[in-house]
């Protein structure tokens, strides 16, 4: 299902009844997926923890990057072709 869609949804002013559908298709995804729902919910909730731990490593790793130094290295890098399969299309 597109976040997108969720978002909307639970801004809606239907998003009591979308909580209840949201959960009927988180158990036929738990079903199809063959694990207990408390085994998806756990699941979906590392995932979602990983994603902002992730987000937050990249924010922190972006903090310590020096643009100066970045144009350094790519001034240096060679004028060259793209090796086949870089091309831009």
């Amino acid at each position: 299902m597109d976040t997108n869609v969720l978002v909307a949804a639970s801004r809606s002013r239907n998003g009591a009844s979308f909580a209840l559908s949201l959960f009927t298709y988180a158990c036929r995804v738990a079903e199809e997926e063959h694990v207990s729902m408390n085994q998806f919910f756990v699941m979906a909730i590392a995932e979602k923890v990983s994603a902002l731990k992730t987000e937050t490593y990249f924010r922190e790793r972006q903090s310590r990057g020096e643009l100066n130094g970045f144009y350094t290295w790519l001034n240096a890098s060679p004028d060259a072709e793209p090796m086949a399969g870089d091309e831009l299309i």
